[in-house]
C-alpha cells in the first residue's frame, strides 16, 4: 500500500481515533490502528471491543492495502513531521516507512486479518439528526449521569424515540436532567436504548456541529456517522455496545405543580453559587437559598472556613422561604445552558427543585438537609 497525504489533516484523523484505545490492552492488536488505503481517501479504525471509530480522510492513494500500526506511537510522530506532505509506503512484511522532508521512520505492524471487524448496521432502525442539536441536547443533560458503577443502568444517557420526539435523560439518582425536540418517528420505528458514559464523551467530541448526524442501532449496539462538511475534515463513524437494561420510570420522580415559579437570570445566578461555594467544604457542602420578598439570599458556613452571603434582587412575591442544595449540582445545568433566563420551581424545603428554560428542558434536583 502506498498514499501521499496532508499531515494536518492525517494527525487529525489519528486524534478522532486514539480515545478508543486503553492504556492496558488486553491484546497487542487493541493499541493499534486499522489503516485502509482505497480509491481517493484512507480509513482509521480502532476498537477497545466496546467501543470503535472509524474515520475516513482524503488523501492520494497509489496503492490500495491495510495494515495496523501503535496508534499512540503512530499519532506522536505525525503530530511532529516538519513538512505538510507525509508519504507511508507499506510492505508485504508489513512494516511501514513514513516520509516527511529529512525525516523517516519505518514502523512494524500487525497485519489487518487479526483486527476485529466493527459491527455491520442495516436500515431498519435509523434516524438523521441535525449534530448541533444532537450536541446541544447531550450537553444539557450528560453532567447528570452517574459515575457509581454499582448503578450501571444509569451510566449513560438514555434516548427515547417515540411520541413524536427525541428524548434524551440523564440521572444519578440525586438529580435528573430531560431535554426534548420535536422528531419525525414513524408508528414501526419507535424505540429507546442507553447510550454508555465513554461513547457520550467520544460522540461529543467526534460531532462537529454542521451537517447530520445517522444514528442506527439493533437491540445491542449503536452506530453514530458524521459526514465531511468541509476540506480536510473528518467523517467518521462511532459503534458502541449499549447499556443492557431497562432505564428506570423518569417521570415518576418529576415533581407536580409547584407553589413558586421564580425567573432568574442564569448569569448572575451562576456567579453568585460559584461566588458562595468558596466557602463550602467536604463535610459541609452545602448553600442555602433564602426567597424573600423581590430578594434572593445565597449562603455557604461551614465553621471552619467561615460564611458567604450572596444577595440577588429577583421577583418574588411568596411567602418567605429557605432551602439547601449541592452547590455543584444546582451550577451543572447553568453552565450547560445558554439561555439567559432560567425558572425555579418549588414546593418546600422538602421536596424536589424544578430547573427549567423556556425550550422543552427540565431539571430536577433533590435538597439537602439544612443544619
Amino acid at each position: 500500500m502506498k498514499f501521499k497525504i496532508n499531515r494536518d489533516h492525517f494527525a487529525n484523523g489519528l486524534a478522532q481515533v486514539l480515545n478508543v484505545v486503553g492504556s492496558k490492552a488486553t491484546m497487542p492488536i487493541l493499541s493499534n490502528v486499522l489503516i485502509e488505503a482505497e480509491k481517493d481517501q484512507i480509513s482509521l479504525s480502532t476498537t477497545n471491543l466496546d467501543l470503535g471509530i472509524r474515520c475516513k480522510i482524503k488523501a492520494e492513494v497509489k496503492e490500495t492495502g491495510s495494515v495496523t500500526l501503535p496508534v499512540k506511537r503512530l499519532a506522536t510522530i505525525v503530530r511532529e513531521l516538519p513538512i505538510v506532505d507525509v508519504t507511508f509506503d507499506g510492505a508485504p512484511n508489513h512494516q511501514v516507512k513514513l516520509t516527511s522532508g529529512g525525516s523517516t521512520f519505518k514502523i512494524m505492524g500487525i497485519g489487518k486479518e487479526e483486527f476485529p471487524p466493527l459491527p455491520e448496521f442495516g436500515d431498519e432502525k435509523a434516524y438523521t439528526l441535525e449534530q448541533s442539536e444532537l450536541i446541544s441536547m447531550l450537553r444539557s443533560v450528560s453532567y447528570a449521569q452517574s459515575t457509581d458503577e454499582t448503578r450501571y443502568i444509569l451510566n449513560g444517557v438514555y434516548f427515547n424515540f417515540r411520541d413524536e420526539k427525541l428524548t434524551l435523560v440523564a440521572t444519578d439518582g440525586r438529580r435528573l436532567a430531560l431535554c426534548e425536540e420535536e422528531f419525525e418517528i414513524s408508528a414501526d420505528n419507535q424505540a429507546d436504548f442507553i447510550l454508555p458514559t465513554k461513547a457520550i464523551n467520544e460522540l461529543t467530541r467526534l460531532l462537529q456541529g454542521g451537517g447530520n448526524v445517522e444514528v442506527k442501532f439493533t437491540e445491542n449496539q449503536a452506530s453514530f456517522a458524521t459526514q465531511r462538511t468541509t476540506e480536510g475534515a473528518v467523517s467518521a463513524i462511532l459503534v458502541t455496545k449499549l447499556v443492557d437494561g431497562v432505564y428506570p420510570n423518569y417521570r415518576q420522580v418529576i415533581p407536580a405543580e409547584p407553589l413558586e415559579r421564580v425567573p432568574l437570570n442564569r448569569e448572575e445566578f451562576l456567579k453568585s453559587l460559584r461566588l458562595a461555594e468558596i466557602m463550602t467544604t467536604d463535610k459541609q457542602n452545602s448553600v442555602k437559598l433564602t426567597f424573600s420578598r423581590n430578594q434572593l439570599a445565597i449562603t455557604a458556613n461551614a465553621p471552619e472556613v467561615g460564611e458567604a452571603r450572596q444577595t440577588v434582587a429577583i421577583k418574588y412575591q411568596g411567602k418567605d422561604f429557605a432551602i439547601a442544595f449541592n452547590p455543584g449540582y444546582l451550577m451543572d445545568p447553568l453552565k450547560a445552558l445558554d439561555t439567559d433566563e432560567v425558572y425555579f420551581e418549588l414546593i418546600d424545603e422538602l421536596s424536589p427543585g424544578v430547573l427549567k428554560t423556556n425550550e422543552p428542558f427540565l431539571y430536577v434536583i433533590m435538597p439537602m438537609r439544612m443544619s
